[in-house]
């Protein structure tokens, strides 16, 4: 089974199972952040190139407390994250591969680690795994952004190349079953 199959069978079986789920997702963080409930933000994509992703909305409109504490249990159950089925579905993104990142990370990559623009983004990634809990990790650090660029992003990259030269059907599987247990 080639990769793209793989990936537009587990994301429309997981769209036909959890498509209630996210009308009603979709309805508490329009309700909870007073704003549609549905996030839209660029990120870089496979070679390099920008694609829009979707997440359920966890931004509520205050500055003071920016994330509501609905929005933080969609984030800590990673409830958020289940609409990039349908980035999966349209084929900017995989089940498994290098989570996507904003612009000025994967986009600035040089030398080898440019091969992981080979890849699609994924729903799901070792790297992902190991970092589940990066914002409690960053706020506990004196200065976040140094932190992420000089200790977990590195980390991140050597974690996904290491995917770009091993992946395959069965390590999809198996870092999808690590994912959820």
């Amino acid at each position: 089974m080639s990769k793209r199959l793989f990936d537009l069978f587990f994301a429309t079986l997981g769209l036909l199972l959890f498509f209630p789920l996210l009308i009603v997702l979709f309805a508490i963080a329009a309700i909870d952040t007073q704003q549609t409930g549905i996030f839209f933000q660029k990120r870089i994509g496979q070679y390099g190139i920008p694609f829009t992703i979707y997440k359920i909305r966890t931004f509520g409109r205050s500055s003071e407390k920016p994330i509501s504490k609905i929005g933080a249990l969609f984030r800590n159950s990673k409830l958020d994250e289940l609409p990039q089925l349908w980035n999966i579905i349209i084929g900017n993104m995989s089940i498994v591969g290098p989570r996507p990142d904003i612009a000025g990370y994967y986009d600035l990559l040089d030398g080898e680690n440019r091969k992981i623009l080979e890849l699609k983004p994924g729903l799901t990634s070792l790297a992902s795994i190991k970092y589940a809990n990066e914002e409690q990790l960053l706020i506990k650090q004196e200065n976040p952004l140094a932190y992420n660029d000089r200790v977990i992003f590195p980390d991140k990259v050597k974690m996904n190349l290491q995917y770009y030269y091993n992946n395959s059907i069965y390590s999809d599987l198996v870092i999808i079953y690590k994912t959820f247990f």
